[in-house]
């Protein structure tokens, strides 16, 4: 395979338009797959004025960096909030709660940023501020979903003894 070069800022690759409810508007493009990456995956994102793509929270087996392209907003990064602006870059390692984010467009213009992260499965994913966990295995969280030998949300206080209906 040979290493390739890709234009964000003429991009050929279909945006898939992410929404839910009224404060989740994003435009994503995914770059990994015609970069041909396998172990490292890479989105474009453009959030909405007022907007958020995800909700707040952390990966245990993934990695994910952001690179504020253009426009301004702000981080949630455990408990406390950071505003951000182009060319900062925004970490947050696995399997730590205190680097729980949320990448959110509080400001009148569009915001872009590029979000990167390793692609390991299995993967568990917490959610804070809902007390909601994701397991994926099979393909990474962001990975192709027809790979997926199993996913699973729930939430963290439905939690049952390991010998539960075990013979």
């Amino acid at each position: 395979m040979r290493a390739r070069i890709l234009s964000l800022c003429h991009c050929p690759i279909a945006r898939e338009h992410h929404q839910h409810g009224d404060k989740v508007d994003a435009s994503i493009v995914n770059l990994t797959p015609v970069l041909g990456m396998r172990d490292l995956g890479c989105r474009r994102v453009t959030l909405a004025p007022g907007s958020h793509a995800w909700p707040f929270h952390f990966h245990h087996n993934n990695d994910e960096m952001f690179v504020v392209l253009k426009g301004k907003g702000s981080v949630r990064l455990g408990d406390k909030r950071y505003p951000i602006v182009e060319g900062e870059l925004i970490a947050a390692p696995a399997a730590d709660p205190d680097c729980a984010h949320q990448i959110i467009n509080d400001s009148d213009e569009p915001l872009t940023y590029l979000c990167i992260s390793s692609m390991n499965a299995p993967d568990v994913t917490e959610y804070p501020d809902s007390g909601k966990f994701q397991v994926v295995t099979g393909s990474a969280p962001g990975g192709d979903k027809a790979s997926r030998g199993f996913e699973h949300t729930g939430l963290r206080k439905d939690t049952v003894d390991y010998w539960q209906d075990e013979d």
